[in-house]
Parts: C-alpha cells; structure tokens; sequence
C-alpha cells in the first residue's frame, strides 16, 4: 500500500470506529456489539440509535467535513495559511443572518411547513455569509491582487461588527430566545433538525463533487495569479465560484448547529503536513479528517461533563486555539522575526 492510499484508508477506519463508538456513547450506553445487528437491541435503545444517535453522527460527519473543505479552499484561493471561514469574517456573517431569522424573522417562518422554516434560516446565514465574503473581498482587491493583510484586517472588522449586531438581537430577544440563540453560538450538534441534516449531507456532498474539478486549478493558482493566468485560469471567475460555494457552504453549516469554529483553520494544515499541498490529495483527505475531528469533539462534549453537555465550540476552540498560535509563532520565525 502506497502513500497515496494509506491516509485515505487510514482516516476512512478511524472515521468509522469513532463513529461506532459515537453511536453507542452517551448517557444510555449501547453495547457495541449489538449495533452490528440493531435487533438485539431493545424498543427503547432502537429508538435512541435511530432518532438521536444516528442523526448526530451523521450531522458531525457532514459539518466536520464542509468546514475542513471550506478552510482548504480559503487558504488556496487566499494563498494564506491563516485564512478560514471564521477569521475572515464569513461565520459571523453568517450567524447574523441566521440570529436574524431566529429573533426577527421567526414569527414568520411558524407560518411556514417544517422544511420550509428551517430553509428560511439556512437561506438567511447563506446570504450573511454570502454578503460578508464579497465585502471581505472587495476590500481586500487592490490593482495588484488581493492583500492578504487587508483582507485579515476586514474580516476581524466584520467579525467585530457582526458580534455587535449579534449583541443587540440577543438584548431584544425574549428569555427562551436568547437561551436558545446563546448555545446555538457556541456550536450544538443537539439541536438540529431532520431537514437541516439533509440539507448538510447533500451539500457536503455535491461541494466534494463539484471542488473536484477545482483541484488543477487551486494548485495553479498556488504558483501566484499572473502564473496562473498565464496557464489558462480565468482566475476571478474562479475565485467568484469557490467563495459563493464555500458561503453557502457555511451558511448552512451555522444554521444547522451554530459556529464552530477552528476545524477550517487546523485540519487543512494537518493534511499539508503528511501528504503535501497537492489540492487533489488535500481536499478529499481534509474532508476525511475533520468529519473525524468534529466525531471526536463531539463525543469528548458528550462525556467530560455528563451527564450535562458541553457546547462542541467550546472543544474545538480549545483544541484550535493553541494551534492557531503556534502557526503564529510559526510564520513569525519564517519571517524571521523571532
């Protein structure tokens, strides 16, 4: 077995022993012996593993692996290590949206079918995404390309400014509200819906598919923008493309379970660490691995606390944070500033 084929399987196993172990941990333990035939299991532990158990896991799977995919993209088409969905802004962005539906928008939406209401919060953190990327964007555009310092800088002022907003709904929010719309900011796998976990799988997958055609191109576009036109990318076309996908992308990933972030940020690292920059390599094992990262906070905010529940943002910006400072202290030695 080469090197090309024994990270994938690698991640592939520990993706799915850790997804065993998720299906069976929690305050009602299941044996895990009898998950490989769920008719030994009693009414009561089927109805766990199906309706709450399952769907979490699978929820951790689709969002752990969009926002691994997502931070790949945004330091490819950025050329920055520290670029990610959440540093430059387009979380926040996306949970103003999204805390606008909840808070303003929600009487609204109960008038709505099931579906229907929870599409409207998806569609409202798509378009806080969405508008916040191109802000980002367009600021950070200068006649020599895209500054990377500016960029950073726009999106902590967003990031800023959205928390702002994000301050005020909460002050207007009624008591259930406001307690609902506070968890929902530290990241919950607990609260989602069977419309949202759908609508994750099928944008995780159809983003898999469609960045699949991108990976040439994000590795052409690694060489610089003059480098890579001259190999035949129209590359504003592509950076247009891949930040409407990524804005969707994590539009729906906050309306599904609130702001996590950090995954975007660590994982695609991670990958260029063992298998290098190749984005045909980096994207699919990126998605691998922070499926098996979100699976694995997931069950540490499960079990450090229990019976009680820890936000899983909490984990992930613990386990993040350290790392974000040590690619700091990183770049600041490559600068040679240490």
């Amino acid at each position: 077995m080469n090197r090309t084929t024994v990270w994938p399987a690698l991640l592939l196993g520990l993706v799915a022993l850790t997804g065993v172990s998720s299906l069976a941990t929690g305050p009602m333990a299941l044996d895990i012996s009898n998950l490989v035939n769920p008719w030994r299991l009693t009414a009561t532990e089927q109805l766990v593993l199906v309706h709450i158990r399952l769907p979490r896991t699978l929820l951790c799977l689709g969002v752990g692996a969009i926002l691994a995919i997502c931070g790949a993209i945004m330091q490819g088409l950025f050329r920055n290590p520290l670029a990610d969905p959440g540093i430059i802004g387009v979380s926040g962005g996306a949970a103003l949206g999204a805390a606008v539906s909840m808070v303003i928008l929600a009487p609204f939406s109960a008038l709505l079918p099931a579906w229907l209401g929870a599409s409207v919060t998806s569609f409202m953190a798509f378009i806080g995404g969405l508008v916040t990327t191109l802000v980002v964007y367009r600021l950070a555009r200068t006649t020599q390309g895209t500054s990377v310092s500016i960029l950073l800088l726009a999106g902590v002022a967003i990031g800023a400014l959205s928390g702002g907003v994000l301050g005020l709904l909460n002050y207007l929010a009624d008591d259930q509200t406001l307690r609902d719309l506070t968890l929902w900011q530290m990241g919950s796998m607990a609260q989602s819906d069977p419309y949202q976990l759908a609508l994750v799988l099928i944008t995780a997958l159809v983003l898999t598919l469609l960045l699949r055609r991108h990976a040439h191109a994000l590795n052409a576009l690694a060489l610089g923008e003059a480098e890579a036109s001259h190999l035949g990318i129209e590359v504003q076309s592509l950076k247009r493309r891949l930040v409407i996908l990524a804005a969707i992308a994590v539009g729906v990933t906050v309306a599904a379970v609130g702001i996590i972030g950090f995954v975007g940020l660590v994982v695609p690292h991670l990958v260029r660490l063992v298998v290098g920059p190749d984005h045909r390599r980096l994207l699919p094992l990126s998605a691998l691995l922070g499926a098996w990262l979100l699976l694995l906070a997931d069950m540490l905010a499960r079990t450090i606390a229990a019976p009680a529940e820890m936000p899983v943002g909490i984990i992930t910006a613990l386990l993040g944070a350290p790392f974000f400072l040590w690619l700091l202290l990183k770049q600041k030695r490559g600068l040679g500033l240490a």
